[in-house]
């Protein structure tokens, strides 16, 4: 008795010491290990008598049950403790300034979408919006698109899995269809610009299969193709920040308007880079036109009564240019290291009388 009792006061004092989870451990291999102290106790039961062999062996078991239970209870102590030290450790203290290397940029998209949408403000838009999963309708046919036309085709269009109707939606392929819902529920006059993504099977050092446009609407019963060309001509020189920058209208044909034009904006090619302002070539910048009068009709306005323009322009084109920035891809590969090299600071929000 006075053995069990002196091993017990002696394992569980031990139990209690250990300072750290390998201290625990060796408690527990040096109390019920296969050469422990209690195991090596109930090995020697055999010797005794029957009545003294089963009184030590329920006090042994009582004292292993105990010791077992210590040993847990310890072990939660000190992996608590343990967590409770390593969060201390980690503690960030969010009153501190961030670092320097650390701090946000805004994305060129972002940024390039602030500048246009600050000049076209200006110049009286609105900001539309509309969904990015579309109907053939909205996308291609009040768009005045003929069923045969190459940009229904799969090759060049992302349709979703036919609806219980049959009906299969698209991802949009231009933000066009905005245009058409804008006019369904607003009575001219009508001066909007709509910014969003658009898709496109298509994947290449200048071409991505989610990629960003704006585009422009006005509907008035005066406004031609003069208007027109004066306000692209006054945003492409506020955004490109040339004073004199010379634009081109080229014919063109797109199914929703009539007559359409593309328009080519100055730029020289000497010392095999490029300078967007006055020089000896031309580049290709967006689409524009006078709204086709199918489409007008489509959207519940009379185009006997009502005209206007449209443009559309790729966002990351124009930040490529306006940037130099030589490869569409990395505005998708969240590569930090471009970032902290294209990018803009936070603070810095354009606005057309604080500049862009």
């Amino acid at each position: 008795m006075d053995t069990v009792e002196s091993l017990r006061d002696e394992l569980l004092g031990a139990v209690s010491a250990a300072d750290g989870l390998d201290a625990l451990d060796q408690v527990r291999i040096t109390a019920l290990g296969k050469k422990g102290r209690i195991t090596e106790q109930m090995k020697g039961l055999g010797k005794l008598d029957p009545e003294a062999r089963r009184e030590a062996g329920q006090m042994l078991n009582a004292l292993k049950d105990e010791v077992a239970a210590a040993l847990d209870s310890r072990k939660s102590d000190l992996a608590r403790g343990a967590l409770d030290a390593k969060l201390a450790s980690e503690t960030l203290d969010v009153t501190l300034p961030s670092r320097h290397e650390a701090r946000g940029r805004i994305h060129p998209i972002t940024q390039t979408i602030d500048e246009l949408t600050a000049i076209f403000t200006e110049m009286g838009f609105t900001v539309a919006d509309g969904p990015n999963i579309e109907s053939d309708y909205y996308n291609f046919e009040a768009l005045n698109f003929p069923p045969d036309h190459p940009a229904r085709q799969e090759h060049d269009t992302f349709y979703m899995a036919p609806n219980a109707d049959g009906e299969r939606k698209v991802l949009r392929t231009h933000t066009s269809p905005v245009q058409v819902r804008h006019m369904e529920k607003n009575t001219p006059p009508i001066r909007i610009i709509i910014p969003g993504r658009t898709y496109r099977s298509d994947h290449d050092a200048t071409h991505s299969p989610m990629f960003h446009q704006v585009e422009g609407l006005v509907i008035d019963k005066k406004t031609h193709m003069g208007h027109l060309k004066g306000c692209l001509t006054d945003f492409c020189r506020a955004f490109f920040k040339v004073d004199d920058l010379p634009l081109r209208f080229r014919p063109s044909y797109f199914p929703f308007t009539e007559p359409s034009a593309e328009v080519d904006i100055g730029c020289s090619r000497k010392g095999g880079g490029l300078t967007i302002g006055a020089g000896d070539d031309w580049l290709e910048i967006l689409g524009s036109g006078m709204v086709h009068p199918n489409v007008l009709r489509h959207a519940g306005i009379d185009p006997t009564e009502y005209q206007g323009f449209a443009f559309g322009m790729g966002i990351e084109r124009i930040a490529m240019l306006k940037y130099g920035i030589p490869d569409l891809r990395p505005f998708y590969d969240t590569d930090v290291r471009w970032m902290r090299h294209y990018g803009f600071v936070p603070i810095a929000q354009p606005t057309v009388a604080g500049g862009l």
